[in-house]
């Protein structure tokens, strides 16, 4: 994906994941990460996956503590969760858990980190923003954080305002294009895509992360 600079593997320290074929090697040649750092994140996915479940894959409620240290149900963890469980089948094996985090390094490509937040929001799945998936999202962040506190009306008047800035064609939706054009224009938009911590992340302290 990116032009970096690989490093040699640990032979101190093994890479060893019982469930999954891929290797350092692989993972770094299709990733930012290099060889070690895959290693370094192999710590902190063992971590993190046998957290409530000892079977060596992340589950949601695993994915949902290590976010935010708690396994109630919150529907952008939720979808979050979704977008890295690229097998659908209910776990994140390391693989996947790599390839997503990937998209999360600060020398990951702009573009890539607009679409994978363009498809958080694109709940459907149906290639466009509704206004009922941006509003879902912002009850949802409402709802988790007591502190904000927005009524109704201006929740309204914000996506009456954001859609009318972004949805260029008039359609009601917002395309992949449009919002790109809004990620280009705006960049500050993605700066939750980007973890500064996956620079310089080491076998001996990878759990920074979260």
């Amino acid at each position: 994906m990116g032009n970096c600079i690989k490093k040699t593997a640990s032979p101190e320290k093994p890479f060893t994941p019982d469930k999954n074929a891929d290797t350092p090697e692989s993972l770094s040649a299709i990733t930012y990460f290099s060889i070690n750092e895959v290693e370094a994140l192999y710590s902190l996915f063992s971590q993190v996956s046998n957290t409530l479940v000892k079977d060596g894959l992340i589950h949601a409620e695993e994915f949902q503590l290590a976010l935010f240290g708690s396994a109630k149900q919150n529907v952008f963890a939720n979808r979050v969760f979704q977008l890295f469980d690229q097998k659908s089948n209910q776990v994140i094996e390391f693989g996947e858990f790599v390839r997503a985090l990937s998209v999360f390094h600060p020398s990951a490509d702009l573009k890539a980190k607009s679409e994978f937040a363009f498809r958080v929001y694109d709940l459907g799945n149906t290639g466009c923003i509704e206004k009922s998936e941006v509003r879902q999202m912002l009850v949802a962040i409402i709802t988790d954080n007591p502190s904000l506190k927005i009524p109704e009306e201006a929740l309204e008047q914000l996506l009456e305002k954001t859609f009318k800035e972004v949805d260029l064609a008039g359609d009601g939706k917002i395309s992949l294009e449009e919002w790109h054009h809004l990620t280009t224009r705006n960049p500050t938009v993605l700066s939750n895509m980007t973890l500064e911590p996956l620079r310089t992340l080491t076998v001996q302290y990878p759990s920074f992360i979260f």
